[in-house]
């Protein structure tokens, strides 16, 4: 996956999450769209970390499409 479609992915999943927010103002969400929320943020965080890994590739002159997805699991783990 190019830099360009991970973006695009991103800027998807982003939108997504700002209806789902939006709709969690007053109302809040269904138990669906609690699970969907978690499963977009999730997601992000996969597709950014995706990002990182091919221009830190790109930085350290090595081919970035040797970058993989990472596990949520192992994305969603990491310290901020």
């Amino acid at each position: 996956m190019a830099d360009g479609d991970i973006l695009s992915r991103i800027d998807e999943l982003v939108s997504e999450e700002h209806e789902l927010r939006s709709r969690a103002i007053g109302t809040g969400l269904s138990s669906d769209d609690r699970s969907r929320l978690a499963s977009v943020e999730q997601q992000l965080d996969q597709c950014w970390d995706l990002l990182r890994q091919r221009r830190a590739r790109v930085e350290f002159d090595d081919d970035p499409d040797q970058a993989s997805a990472r596990p949520i699991s192992e994305v969603e783990s990491y310290r901020q």
